[in-house]
């Protein structure tokens, strides 16, 4: 698991968070057991802050780039109302055949829209405006979709970046993802266009609200 506390602490946050239903915990086993990089999950505790990030915002429609098993989107759409929407962009057929079998058994899931393809091809595709965006996906493209997203967010809206810490290699940046990374963080802290913060929560989520 990615975090910068002790496994310690990380345990002691997750008993005081809000727990999750007995779906998204078969969905972690599943994902451990049927996928070589388990550790793409966000995690319990950014799941729960994902959903009450969607209930404070009063998100009705949130746009995610980065499905990997439906984690992350379930939390998302478990936060909106009964009507709202979440699209989820991602191109892994075998990480998308798990996450629809659990958006089929979630109440949730009826909230959820999946587009299977490049997420920038999708991005593209897509008509109206979002109220929330979560990315998660491959880090080389990190900058470009701000980019797309910042364009499709209303005025309050709210994108949340996973992995902006990348492991504390963005402090000293020795490859292209974590490169990636660090200019966007720069960009982000330079943009004029938004309000932001960078929480090192787990592996560093940057807030950035679009004025």
């Amino acid at each position: 698991m990615l975090t910068l506390v002790s496994p310690e602490l990380e345990e002691y946050s997750i008993s005081k968070t809000e727990p999750t239903g007995d779906l998204l915990q078969e969905l972690i086993a599943v994902t451990h057991k049927e996928t070589e990089l388990p550790i793409m999950l966000t995690g319990p505790i950014e799941g729960r802050f994902l959903k009450m990030m969607v209930q404070v915002s009063g998100a009705r429609r949130i746009l995610e780039i980065g499905t990997f098993t439906g984690y992350s989107a379930l939390n998302l759409a478990e936060g909106l109302p009964a009507d709202g929407e979440l699209i989820t962009c991602d191109l892994d057929p075998h990480c998308l055949g798990i996450a629809k079998g659990f958006f089929a058994r979630s109440e949730h899931g009826k909230k959820i829209k999946v587009m299977e393809g490049p997420a920038l091809e999708s991005l593209g595709s897509l008509t109206g405006t979002f109220d929330l965006a979560f990315i998660d996906a491959d880090k080389v493209n990190y900058i470009n979709y701000y980019e797309a997203v910042l364009k499709l967010l209303n005025p309050g809206g709210v994108i949340l970046i996973d992995n902006v810490l990348y492991g504390g290699h963005v402090a000293k940046p020795n490859d292209e993802n974590s490169r990636t990374i660090a200019q966007l963080n720069d960009l982000i802290a330079r943009d004029e266009r938004v309000n932001r913060v960078l929480l090192p929560v787990r592996d560093g989520i940057f807030f950035v609200r679009k004025k």
